[in-house]
């Protein structure tokens, strides 16, 4: 279940085996989830970093590919159910991935949208690239700022590769592109809970990549927790001070839970999640009391190597897929393996143009030769050899023209930004002497600028 980096490589893995593998996902492709950030921020476009899992597959004899959506599990008969139809299984292996968490407040999720897979993406460049199109039609400096002001929330890796990019985009890409308005004007803030940027990283390099973030313009704001998301606001509190940003661009980067169907497979299996709603695991990977059932990849709780669970990275998802394939083999042979052993290869992260972080055990890298292990490493692992060869010509591109290609806005014209006078909901709230605005699409009232109210 799943075609990420765990579900694919132990599939990949599987189909060496004399077995018959079928792999479920509810989309076609294969993502490259690490260079997501870049099809947000317009340097790469959907087909670079995502193939179809298909062709990927296509030589492999022993495996079939479902497009379709897992809606349970029957774990007493071995059946997975899914929609329009069930599958029996020997073993099964989930590899669903997670979603983001707004911790409580769901309700954020149209405003702060966040960064999970391409539809998410090309949403969120719309929103970007749409926030200066709206700036460019007014005349009120006041209101021109507030589409010129992001709020990025998370500095985690996803949260600051998104930062440094909107920071490249305003001040080099989009120069000279409009008459009324100046893009390098443009505030970006970076809002991290806890007391750096990046946590899981040694401080020296959370240090580095603040000092890059704010040489590029970014305000980073740490030790600064997020209290509401209204449309065109968003208010943080920092120590004891409350701060409220006038914006209408808000990406959300700050944590994920485990995917819904955590729950279903812990209510089928009587397994115990965490409180990010990750299934915990056995040394083994298995679900405790159904050694036929594994989880794997970021939707896994493993702590019994270091008593703290993985990172959901994907390289620990490629070696958990690896593993549960080697398992199902020596299992057929009569073996057992030893517990899974996580082989931590570091992690890194990129902040802009020539510039990035890399964490690689003993070796600690930043600036120019981290962005160079960065481009190394990602090349190594995107999948189609294709992909490469165009990823290679995208970034040689953009490094020396600092031009970002897919600058498109492929999105339907989003209502809240070019709102048009309509009949408000019916029984919604509204304040004295303001025209609202109802927008369907995202069930949310937002005041009509520039616009005559309606009787």
């Amino acid at each position: 279940m799943g075609g990420g980096f765990g579900g694919l490589y132990a599939a990949k893995q599987l189909a060496r085996l004399n077995v018959q593998v079928t792999l479920l996902d509810r989309r076609n492709y294969h993502l490259f989830q690490p260079l997501l950030y870049q099809v947000a921020t317009g340097a790469l476009s959907p087909a670079n970093i995502a193939a179809p899992l298909r062709g990927i597959l296509r030589h492999k004899q022993n495996v079939q590919v479902l497009l379709a959506e897992v809606t349970g599990f029957d774990v007493g008969n071995r059946r997975v159910l899914y929609d329009g139809g069930e599958l029996s299984y020997d073993t099964l292996i989930v590899a669903a991935g997670m979603v983001d968490a707004y911790f409580g407040h769901q309700e954020w999720e149209t405003l702060a949208p966040g960064l999970k897979n391409i539809e998410d993406a090309t949403r969120i460049r719309a929103r970007i690239l749409s926030a200066f199109e709206a700036a460019e039609r007014l005349a009120d400096p006041q209101e021109i700022q507030k589409w010129l002001t992001f709020v990025i929330v998370g500095g985690g890796t996803t949260g600051v590769e998104l930062a440094g990019a909107l920071a490249e985009i305003a001040r080099y890409t989009l120069r000279g592109n409009f008459h009324n308005i100046d893009p390098s004007q443009a505030r970006i803030y970076l809002v991290e809970g806890a007391d750096r940027v990046l946590p899981p990283y040694p401080p020296e390099l959370s240090a580095q990549a603040l000092r890059s973030l704010t040489q590029m313009g970014v305000s980073v704001l740490t030790g600064t927790l997020v209290q509401d998301i209204q449309p065109g606001a968003v208010v943080v509190k920092q120590a004891d001070q409350t701060r409220t940003f006038e914006t209408y661009t808000v990406l959300w980067a700050a944590g994920v839970s485990g995917s819904p169907l955590a729950k279903a497979l812990a209510e089928a299996t009587a397994a115990q999640v965490d409180r990010s709603g990750r299934v915990i695991v056995q040394p083994d990977l298995t679900v405790p009391g159904h050694p036929d059932v594994f989880v794997i990849g970021d939707l896994a709780h493993f702590n019994h190597q270091t008593r703290k669970p993985l990172p959901g990275v994907a390289q620990v998802a490629m070696q958990q897929g690896r593993y549960v394939a080697r398992e199902v083999d020596a299992r057929l042979k009569g073996k057992t393996l030893p517990p899974f052993h996580y082989q931590d290869r570091g992690t890194m992260a990129t902040i802009g143009r020539a510039s990035a972080v890399a964490d690689l055990g003993r070796i600690k890298l930043h600036g120019y030769l981290g962005w160079l292990a960065w481009l190394f490493i990602h090349l190594i692992y995107l999948i189609e050899f294709e992909n490469r060869q165009l990823v290679v010509l995208q970034w040689a591109w953009n490094y020396f023209t600092r031009n970002r290609a897919a600058r498109l806005i492929t999105a339907k014209r989003h209502a809240f930004l070019f709102p048009t006078p309509r009949k408000a909901a019916e029984g919604a709230p509204r304040t004295a002497g303001v025209c609202y605005v109802f927008t369907p699409k995202y069930e949310h009232l937002y005041p009509a600028r520039g616009e005559v109210c309606p009787q």
